[in-house]
């Protein structure tokens, strides 16, 4: 008997499937197409003789040992939905249905909801790091319940990725948590990409340096406190070069960047919960105008697209990356945070970071820091405030307003580095701006404020 099943041999479930079987697990698998079945049971090598191919789902379900644990690797939504309802005639109570890929979490909370009912167990799983990740080791973000995970764990743990011997593998909480979580990771990974892309372009527009000049200062960084995955990628992508032209292989491709949907998740469940994650939003937002390639160059014609500056320094540009980074891991662990109290899933965000190091796509030296101090508890509930990240937050400030008023001055967009900055700034304000918002919606709609020095709502002497 199997282990455990899959369905749905794309990329990420062909890795899987194959990483599982490597660890020693028994697989069924199973695919809407069966020349792909068949293709990728001929793919599998010396590992085929752990997977096994059922010709139908219902030989496929009875080839799982119970409860059943079968991890759907389709596309989120409509897919994920049509899977569900073709095993459920076929399942006994208690089986498990896992949604391993990135799907909305108001979607897995629902589906958790609506099996249970069934007798039957839902978990969503974010798993993070790519094709690569999943066949040789992904960071593992699960949610559901604990039963649930109990009979998931051996596997999910033997092929997670390994930091120091620890799997990057954990249960983060009931329901949507996991997926939450892994929308959030995404998120974070959105304001990465775009600040490297940003100093990516200060160095190329402003001190004039060839893309491949940039990737060897980039591979320089990954070896101090910027090393990262996403550093150290951004490094061997600036100095390929195109086999068919020569040319750098950066300067070929449309500069239109794509995204699935999680970094705007992200970004609207932080407003809903009433948390503002401007630089994963400024990074969504630079991905929109990305796309407007038509409008952007006709806006270059009738406006001018002269850029005008001096060079920036290397270091500061390092320094304003660190701090900005910061910032941005902040923001998400605030927004993971009160999802957490909202819908009461306790998740643990020192346990978060320890699986985010190895793996996943935000893997980065910052993490080690980050568990330690979200473990010792932080000051406001706010990462950046803990005593081993603030201090190396503010000795890069200076350098990140060098940066964005260098870049703001020159006309070179920068919104995420420049959105980290504006949220810097405004939560080390004791007093704001937003006493005169206060009185101008009183004034307009008589919705009433609050007085420092007096208690209840009040109303200001407007007149009529």
């Amino acid at each position: 008997m199997a282990d455990i099943g899959l369905i749905g041999l794309g990329t990420m479930g062909s890795a899987l499937a194959l990483n599982m079987a490597e660890k020693g697990s028994d697989v069924a698998v199973w695919n809407r197409s069966s020349d792909r079945t068949q293709a990728f049971m001929a793919e599998a090598g010396d590992l085929a003789p752990r997977l096994s191919a059922p010709e139908d789902l219902e030989a496929f379900v009875k080839a799982i040992r119970t409860p059943r644990a079968i991890v759907i690797m389709v596309k989120a939504g409509g897919p994920v939905r049509s899977v569900i309802d073709s095993l459920k005639p076929l399942l006994d109570e208690g089986d498990i249905l896992i949604d391993a890929g990135n799907a909305d979490f108001n979607d897995t909370r629902a589906t958790e909801a609506a099996l249970a009912k069934d007798g039957l167990n839902f978990m969503g799983i974010g798993v993070s790091g790519g094709e690569e990740g999943a066949r040789h080791g992904p960071s593992i973000m699960a949610g559901g319940s604990k039963a649930a995970w109990a009979r998931l764990s051996p596997i999910l743990r033997a092929i997670a990725a390994d930091y120091e011997g620890q799997p990057c593998a954990a249960h983060v909480g009931p329901d949507g948590a996991g997926h939450f979580v892994k929308t959030v990771h995404n998120g974070i990974e959105y304001a990465d990409m775009q600040m490297i892309a940003e100093v990516y372009g200060l160095l190329r527009h402003m001190n004039g340096m060839a893309p491949a000049a940039i990737g060897a200062q980039f591979e320089a960084w990954n070896e101090g406190p910027l090393a990262s995955y996403l550093v150290e990628i951004t490094g061997k992508v600036l100095q390929a070069l195109d086999p068919e032209t020569g040319v750098p292989m950066v300067d070929v491709i449309v500069d239109s960047a794509g995204q699935k949907g999680t970094g705007r998740w992200t970004v609207i469940e932080a407003l809903k919960l009433g948390q503002s994650a401007n630089v994963i939003e400024a990074a969504v937002g630079a991905r929109a105008w990305s796309a407007a390639r038509d409008v952007r160059g006709l806006g270059a014609a009738l406006l001018g697209d002269g850029i005008e500056g001096q060079a920036v320094k290397v270091n500061d540009l390092a320094e304003a990356l660190l701090s900005a980074r910061i910032l941005a891991y902040a923001q998400g662990f605030s927004v993971i945070g009160a999802a957490s109290e909202e819908f009461e899933w306790n998740v643990d965000r020192a346990e978060v970071a320890e699986i985010w190091r190895a793996g996943c796509i935000i893997r980065s030296a910052l993490l080690d820091d980050i568990a330690t101090s979200t473990r010792a508890g932080l000051p406001g509930d706010a990462l950046y405030l803990a005593d081993g990240l603030r201090m190396p937050l503010m000795a890069g400030v200076p350098a990140l307003r060098r940066v964005v008023a260098l870049a703001v001055t020159a006309g070179v967009p920068v919104p995420a580095l420049s959105g980290a900055l504006a949220y810097l700034d405004t939560m080390r304000q004791p007093r704001g701006f937003a006493d005169l918002i206060q009185a101008q919606r009183d004034f307009f709609g008589a919705h009433g404020f609050e007085r420092v020095d007096a208690e209840g709502q009040h109303h200001g002497p407007w007149g009529d």
